[in-house]
């Protein structure tokens, strides 16, 4: 048998190809042997078409009314009993940078304000590996989100993924509509659809969200923008209850699991969780529905008096005391009144994060990424 610590060994490529990415920092640092062969494209590749559970989410808190951009980001793990906060992640990158979309295991982000380069970076923050794309006419308005599937993407050694920018646009009758700008990095350059989707609505909340090779955008009017990223159809999605059905204003949020776009409910009728069965019909299954007595009874320690706070939301303009956040494989997000919570569906496991304080200002506002490891790689700039 061949030595474990000989690159070039099939054995030991084949047994570590096999073991979860979050050991593959660790391994690294056994032999100069393992490190060469974790470090190598190929087996970076193999490795990463493995469907990865969620390790964590990025947060990035935002300012409601200024310009300015807050640079810290926040790292929080899912699968530590103690929940620990890094806020040291991104320091591989040249520059301070804003969150703008995450899928698979890479992260876009762009330069903060004021702008003196503009550029936007495709980065894996587990292998340090990021490339530099040009930014024209820089908007922080504009919505970006990414489009990655290493199980499609077999062959040879680079990584296949494309970046969608979303701009709203008014047209010469005065409807509001949605434009799609793709950028492909197997071209490398940028190429405007055709495609046009006309909504009134304004995008919400979450960045794009790709399942099922499709692209999910929440919005503020009842529905679901999406993008169909081969095709490049674009079309809307209803979704489940419409908010003239509550007393009480409803707060929401969307995710995927399983391959499936889910949407989270949080209203005077309890907390639920819905999943998409059919795109033309804006069809959902109600995949968990819990009352708000049945929450605050499970989880008194942190959801007291749950079901007052979130009826009494009555007015526009009134802070939402139960805000969900982002969700990915069974894993919620959320703020409850000035803490950050994490909440399994699946073991019905809450736990406090922190305060939205230690999250660097005390801003309710930002963007929340979730996050799986891989070692995909990418040429460094």
């Amino acid at each position: 048998m061949g030595n474990l610590g000989d690159p070039n060994n099939d054995i030991s490529f084949d047994v570590l190809s096999r073991l979860p990415t979050k050991y593959m920092p660790r391994l690294k640092c056994v032999s100069k042997g393992w490190n060469r062969l974790i470090s190598d494209p190929i087996f970076m590749k193999v490795q990463s078409q493995k469907r990865e559970p969620l390790s964590g989410f990025f947060f990035q808190q935002k300012y409601e009314w200024c310009n300015d951009d807050i640079t810290t980001i926040s790292y929080i793990h899912v699968e530590k009993q103690d929940v620990d906060l890094h806020q040291t992640v991104f320091n591989f990158l040249p520059e301070p940078v804003v969150l703008l979309a995450s899928c698979n295991g890479l992260v876009c982000c762009r330069s903060c304000s004021p702008f003196e380069d503009p550029c936007i970076y495709i980065c894996n923050p587990l292998n340090n590996n990021w490339i530099k794309l040009k930014w024209d006419a820089p908007n922080k308005e504009n919505s970006f989100a990414l489009a990655f599937d290493p199980c499609r993407d077999l062959i040879g050694t680079s990584t296949m993924f494309k970046l969608i920018r979303v701009k709203q646009f008014e047209t010469d009758i005065n409807a509001l509509c949605f434009s799609f700008e793709v950028y492909s990095s197997d071209s490398g350059a940028w190429k405007k659809s055709e495609e046009t989707c006309k909504c009134n609505n304004n995008l919400h909340k979450n960045k794009g969200i790709f399942a099922g090779g499709v692209l999910h955008w929440l919005t503020d009017g009842d529905e679901v923008l999406t993008f169909h990223v081969e095709n490049e159809l674009s079309w809307l999605v209803s979704v489940p209850l419409p908010s003239n059905e509550f007393r009480s204003i409803p707060e929401a949020c969307i995710g995927d699991s399983d391959g499936r776009l889910h949407y989270i409910l949080v209203s005077q009728y309890g907390f639920q969780v819905w999943f998409l069965e059919d795109y033309f019909e804006s069809r959902w299954s109600l995949k968990l529905s819990k009352t708000l007595e049945e929450m605050e009874e499970q989880h008194s320690q942190f959801l007291y008096n749950l079901r007052e706070r979130v009826t009494q939301r009555l007015e526009v303009n009134m802070e939402p005391w139960v805000d969900p956040l982002a969700f990915k494989d069974g894993y919620l997000l959320m703020r409850v009144s000035r803490k950050i919570m994490l909440y399994n569906i699946e073991t019905n496991k809450m736990q406090i994060v922190c305060f939205v304080s230690k999250l660097g200002t005390s801003s309710i506002f930002g963007t929340v990424l979730p996050y799986s490891l891989s070692l995909v790689p990418l040429n460094q700039a």
